[in-house]
């Protein structure tokens, strides 16, 4: 994070390469640009709801930054050259009709973008928006004794790829003891429920509750994103995370896999939750304000770490908490869970 002058003469912050958004102080006083771009390939089957996937994905970095509004959204598809025209003319409407039902629902719009022929599907976009200084939080205020709040569960990326092995019986094979069908399809449905899901309630409440920095979870998993937004902080400070709110079974299959590094808070997430260091007599409330039904249900937080005196890194301790995150609907008894860490929320302060 540096600062510059604007054209007023007064320090503006500038935000590059590093973290979620650039924020450009603009020639007229008082004003900057916020800017984010981000694109990937699909990873759900369902097209309309990879397209909303999509576009909470890319308006998550200004969430992150506490800002609720996007002045515009540009649209980046690439459609396979492999696919049919029959694939092609069902498909692509589908895809763009999610990006934009969840750019209406962010309260923006899609004016335009970029559809090019590609061996692969990407979809993407592009957000902007204007801002006063006090619509957006700087990421570089956490102070010792604030908070780590997260507000979706991790294991997407494990859900999604459980799935799909669902009709490979060779993979299947070396999970089956863990994890039944059921459960993974409902883990599946909750993975794409919580990614298509936009993290704006968050973000208006990053100021209601003091938020002092934050960032969103998505490639570099919990463990680098917290390790990135550390780096940026202006204090001495260091990240500790002691709770991992999971999608229920995921830990296990992470486990029984020896993939993903979903324990050591490696895997990659979509859309991922915000990080958000508060202070602590607010992170309570923040965790309870969230799920109220005025927001619309379906959100979630859990306190998840603390901030202490330190030189900007972040670590998960070694045997960190799972939290099994019971997907909508489910109960623990389906679930067969083994232990009593089932939990729709925690806000609590076990360390």
């Amino acid at each position: 994070v540096e600062t510059e002058k604007g054209a007023g003469g007064t320090a503006s912050p500038a935000l590059g390469i590093g973290l979620d958004s650039c924020v450009i102080p603009l020639r007229h006083r008082g004003l900057s640009l916020v800017q984010t771009t981000d694109f990937f390939y699909p990873l759900v089957e369902d097209p309309y709801m990879m397209g909303r996937i999509a576009c909470a994905n890319v308006l998550s970095d200004l969430y992150a930054m506490g800002i609720t509004e996007c002045d515009n959204m540009l649209m980046l598809l690439s459609v396979s050259q492999s696919m049919s025209e029959e694939e092609r003319e069902k498909i692509t409407p589908l895809m763009i009709k999610g990006f934009r039902d969840a750019a209406e629902e962010g309260g923006t719009a899609v004016t335009g973008g970029q559809t090019v022929a590609n061996p692969w599907i990407i979809i993407g976009g592009v957000a902007t928006v204007v801002c006063q200084p006090h619509e957006f939080i700087m990421p570089d205020s956490a102070v010792v004794g604030d908070v780590l709040v997260l507000t979706k569960p991790l294991g997407t990326q494990v859900a999604v790829n459980a799935h799909q092995w669902l009709d490979n019986p060779e993979r299947w094979s070396k999970v089956k003891t863990v994890v039944s069908r059921q459960e993974v399809e409902l883990a599946y449905q909750e993975a794409m429920f919580n990614m298509a899901t936009l993290n704006r309630t968050a973000a208006g409440l990053m100021h209601s509750f003091n938020a002092h920095a934050a960032t969103d979870i998505t490639g570099f998993g919990i463990l680098g994103h917290s390790q990135s937004l550390a780096k940026q902080q202006r204090n001495e400070v260091s990240f500790v995370i002691h709770n991992l709110p999971i999608i229920a079974k995921m830990a296990a299959i992470s486990k029984a896999t020896g993939q993903f590094g979903l324990l050591q808070g490696t895997s990659a997430e979509t859309s991922g939750g915000l990080l958000i260091c508060l202070p602590r007599d607010q992170a309570a409330h923040f965790c309870s304000e969230i799920k109220s039904s005025k927001y619309g249900g379906g959100h979630q937080a859990w306190i998840v770490g603390i901030v202490e005196k330190g030189n900007r890194t972040a670590r998960i301790i070694d045997k960190p908490r799972v939290i099994e995150v019971l997907p909508r609907g489910a109960t623990a008894t389906v679930f067969a869970l083994d232990n009593s860490s089932a939990s729709s929320d925690d806000s609590s302060f076990p360390f």
